[in-house]
């Protein structure tokens, strides 16, 4: 399978990674989402709110960004005919600026349900320390 394709049910295994999906962040990437999202929170804008919060690196970033960034992997890999038909996340570390997240997913089981080819994977959001920040679980159908 080249990356510009799309996975084929048959062709995943059970342990396939799937490509990853990665960007650095800061306040340039904070401020698009903020403002696509009419959410201009200010601990994720401004360093002194951000270490009022108890961040003593300043503003940090937004946990639902980080679940973008899963979702872009996702759509990224099952692509136009390929359908996200749930996706879970916990935030569980904060993202600083800086940071390089690389969104990243695991194939942990498969299978046929009414008609329906299902893919199920273990998602993450990780820093360039290698820490999870964003767990979660997705399943994916895929075009048949």
């Amino acid at each position: 399978m080249t990356e510009s394709s799309s996975p084929t049910f048959e062709s995943i295994n059970i342990g396939d990674r799937i490509p990853e999906f990665v960007r650095t962040t800061g306040f340039a990437e904070w401020n698009r989402y903020a403002a696509v999202n009419d959410e201009f929170i200010p601990i994720h804008m401004d360093d002194e709110a951000g270490r009022a919060a108890g961040n003593e690196k300043g503003a940090f970033g937004m946990g639902n960004l980080r679940l973008a960034y899963l979702v872009n992997m996702l759509r990224q890999w099952i692509g136009d005919d390929g359908a996200i038909r749930s996706l879970t996340a916990k935030y569980r570390s904060m993202n600083q600026k800086g940071d390089e997240l690389r969104a990243v997913g695991e194939v942990v089981g498969k299978e046929i349900v009414d008609g329906l080819a299902l893919v199920h994977l273990k998602v993450d959001v990780i820093d360039q320390n290698g820490t999870s920040t964003t767990p979660g679980e997705a399943t994916v159908a895929l075009a048949t």
